[in-house]
């Protein structure tokens, strides 16, 4: 009887060795190779932010957005094809493209400090990043931006986002450590004002519906719907170009709200099915 237990055991350890390794469904990484760019990848959406190396064409703390109609992994190929294969990532080879226009502005979802009405975007981009865990289904990373100036403010900003397989949402979470004249700051995170279609305003939560905001390369006949859900906002509303979402914090207080894009040639096709699915986050 042992016999048969031991051997039992043994198949059944052979059989866990044999199974196919995890599917990677995140991907989060530096890309050195092209400006030190940062992109975070899932099943549903791809975003990226701007590194040191592309300071002298663009100081934004901005999110990028690069739309994909399909589950699968797409940024890697895209910027080899880009820097490799002279396949530019801003035409549609049929998997999406990025036509996302985001300038220095918050893009589809950074955040930054909120004077009056006017944003104080930081002064450099991100100077180094930290991934704390890297799994087949699931990242969490620190981007961390070095101190500026504004309003009599010296202000730094550590920015974590966690992104995982299944999740239309990524997760911020901003510490703004600061110093200045008073001791709480506005902060606002939000969504770049485009050529707007429709649009969502809840107590802790912005969406919109817009065309797309690139199309110098092709044109475009979707649309991009994006959302910024902050559950313990203090005010939501419009400001600089913006649609926000608002929270007065003190220094070393983190800021947690999620961010979400679509486009309408996958699987979010017009603006009530999206408004819907923010809504009911």
């Amino acid at each position: 009887m042992k016999r048969f237990l031991y051997l039992a055991i043994a198949l059944c350890a052979l059989a866990a060795c044999k199974q196919k390794p995890q599917e990677v469904k995140v991907l989060a990484r530096d890309v050195p190779e092209r400006s030190d760019d940062f992109i975070w990848e899932n099943d549903y959406v791809v975003y990226r932010a701007y590194g040191k190396a592309l300071e002298n064409e663009l100081v934004s703390p901005g999110f990028d957005v690069w739309v994909k109609n399909t589950n699968d992994l797409v940024a890697d190929q895209r910027y080899k094809d880009e820097l490799e294969n002279g396949k530019t990532y801003h035409k549609d080879y049929g998997n999406g493209k990025d036509c996302y226009k985001v300038g220095k502005t918050l893009g589809g979802g950074a955040s930054a400090p909120l004077f009056d009405t006017l944003l104080a975007y930081p002064s450099h981009n991100f100077a180094s990043t930290e991934v704390l865990e890297s799994k087949p289904d699931k990242a969490v990373f620190v981007l961390h931006y070095p101190e500026w100036e504004a309003n009599g403010y010296k202000i730094t900003l550590d920015k974590k986002i966690t992104v995982e397989a299944g999740q239309r949402f990524c997760k911020a979470e901003d510490t703004y450590k600061f110093t200045g004249p008073a001791d709480t700051l506005d902060i606002a995170a939000g969504i770049v004002r485009h050529e707007i279609e429709d649009e969502l305003f809840f107590p802790d939560r912005v969406a919109i519906w817009e065309k797309a905001s690139d199309t110098s390369v092709e044109p475009e006949d979707g649309f991009l719907g994006l959302a910024v859900v902050m559950p313990d906002a203090d005010y939501v509303g419009l400001g600089d170009g913006h649609s926000m979402c608002i929270k007065t914090i003190h220094s070393g207080e983190p800021v947690t709200y999620y961010f979400s894009s679509v486009w309408s040639k996958f699987d979010i096709t017009n603006p009530d099915d999206w408004f819907d699915l923010v809504e009911n986050l």
